[in-house]
């Protein structure tokens, strides 16, 4: 089905955008399920990923340290520092056969645990670690959406958190006509996405997601680090879109430039469906396929 009734085209991608709440409903059981092979606490872990699958490494780093339960670094799996005396690795990759993970995984020390969350069946990660294997929850879009949150998810509700406020927003946004909910941001020249914590970390999700699938102008970063240097991009015809809680006079710094300002006050995971959204409006305004974006597959698999 389309993301909703309101005349958006119909394509993979806002299928997936529109199961996104009840695969977030679903992934408390999966976490409750796959218990033992998720971080413990007070574990040094290390999560792993590349692209979207490296900012929900990102998210779920501070989210982790922030709820006190041990030490979290997140990785480009290209760039996994060694030596670094990690208790487990956690490991998230969509298609299972991404040569940079491949390659990380199996420099990882034999006696080190490690999990690998993925949604493609019979492929190499699933033996080079315990497996958390969603595969109802795989995509046919090369564009990540779906996957990416309900990762998130599994992994907030294993730290405790109680998803269903979030899953609440999530449903009330895929209810609003987007025509209508994004109009002031549709046909912007460029968006600046900003954030704090994990928002930060969904922020640049959020610019990716629109370069990739309508070759948008996006930009991304810590809301506290737009006044050194990014404001001087905002102008009117442009937007600043931040996700999650404001900084202290944020919105009136925005003001002075000019650009139009996006915020709502919720999760910035349901957030983010706004501008899943938004993906499939630009893409149908400008006549491009969101699930086949241009110089993307669905696995970076590289010859060496």
């Amino acid at each position: 089905m389309p993301i909703s009734a309101h005349s958006t085209p119909v394509t993979h991608l806002a299928t997936e955008i529109a199961t996104q709440p009840d695969n977030w409903v679903r992934a408390e059981t999966i976490a409750a399920e796959h218990r033992a092979v998720l971080p413990q606490p007070g574990e040094r872990v290390a999560v792993i990923g590349c692209g979207t699958s490296l900012f929900m490494s990102r998210a779920i780093a501070v989210l982790r340290e922030e709820a006190g339960l041990g030490l979290t670094d997140a990785w480009p799996a290209s760039q996994v520092r060694g030596g670094r005396e990690y208790d487990r690795y956690l490991v998230i990759c969509r298609s299972g056969t991404t040569t940079e993970v491949v390659t990380a995984m199996r420099r990882i020390p034999a006696h080190i645990p490690r999990t690998v969350i993925c949604s493609s069946p019979r492929t190499p990660v699933l033996e080079l670690g315990d497996p958390i294997l969603i595969d109802a929850i795989d995509e046919r879009s090369v564009v990540q959406t779906r996957f990416a949150t309900t990762t998130l998810a599994i992994l907030r509700w294993h730290l405790g958190e109680d998803l269903a406020p979030t899953i609440a927003q999530a449903r009330a946004v895929l209810a609003e006509d987007p025509a209508v909910s994004l109009a002031s941001v549709r046909r912007t020249e460029q968006i600046s996405f900003v954030g704090m914590g994990f928002a930060a970390a969904l922020a640049e999700e959020a610019g990716l997601k629109l370069r990739e699938s309508c070759q948008s102008w996006t930009e991304a970063y810590p809301a506290t680090e737009y006044r050194h240097g990014p404001i001087s991009i905002s102008a009117p015809g442009r937007a600043v879109w931040a996700l999650g809680p404001l900084v202290p006079n944020f919105e009136a710094d925005v003001a002075t430039t000019g650009a139009h300002f996006e915020h709502r006050d919720i999760d910035p995971m349901a957030e983010l469906l706004r501008v899943h959204q938004l993906c499939v409006l630009r893409s149908a305004d400008l006549g491009l396929d969101p699930d086949h974006p241009r110089g993307l597959n669905r696995s970076v698999v590289l010859d060496r």
